[in-house]
């Protein structure tokens, strides 16, 4: 595809179909021309480093986030928004690296985090505490999504005796401590970072659970 018909939207499109299937490690001009059938200078031509492309890609997952009414009550739309972005980042696993390897940062993004602290300012936050309040969920959103992700890098890039021999030497290590033993009998503890059902729900309720107390008035 020559330069001239290719837009930076196409672009940063196949890139994130090409993050999604490989990874950061795989994501590199040559084989994102391939991918659109042009060559790599053709891309160069709009985006000019992997550090841009990244950053543009990392973006444009974030609008697939739906976004609540600030009018609406305030816990329901914070379990959307934090359940949106948990659900976001499992879709796209490449996105915890990159928010640790690259400046992430653009309209989408910031669009999300306004509504986050519009959210929590209309709950009754001061502005500070609307802020912590939403970096709070987002860490936790985030970090609840690296599990997943750490299993697909590690199938991704370990060949399947490599993971057994890991997941057998790691249930033999935690054989020696009582609470780790029994769970290693449950299907979570089967597998490689795995959670039992439904914790990502139990921590978000927890931290909203305390989100509510701390918006109670001060009983005297």
């Amino acid at each position: 595809m020559p330069r001239n018909t290719l837009t930076p939207g196409q672009i940063v499109h196949a890139a994130i179909e090409l993050l999604d299937e490989q990874g950061l490690d795989g994501l590199n001009m040559r084989s994102l021309g391939q991918r659109l059938g042009s060559a790599a200078t053709a891309v160069y031509w709009h985006i000019k480093t992997k550090d841009d492309l990244v950053r543009l890609a990392a973006d444009a997952v974030w609008a697939e986030i739906a976004l609540p009414d600030v009018s609406a009550r305030w816990r329901p739309a914070a379990t959307a928004l934090a359940t949106g972005m948990h659900q976001m980042c499992g879709r796209h696993p490449w996105l915890g690296q990159a928010i640790g390897s690259y400046l992430v940062y653009g309209p989408a993004k910031a669009r999300y985090d306004d509504r986050c602290l519009a959210l929590y300012e209309k709950a009754g936050f001061s502005p500070a505490d609307a802020d912590r309040a939403a970096a709070t969920i987002f860490v936790y959103a985030l970090g609840s999504a690296l599990g997943p992700a750490a299993r697909i890098s590690l199938t991704r890039r370990l060949p399947p005796e490599a993971l057994s021999e890991a997941m057998t030497a790691a249930r033999s290590v935690g054989e020696e401590f009582p609470h780790v033993r029994s769970r290693l009998t449950t299907t979570a503890g089967k597998e490689y970072a795995a959670a039992p059902d439904d914790t990502f729900r139990f921590g978000l309720e927890s931290i909203l659970d305390g989100f509510a107390a701390r918006l109670q008035p001060v009983q005297s």
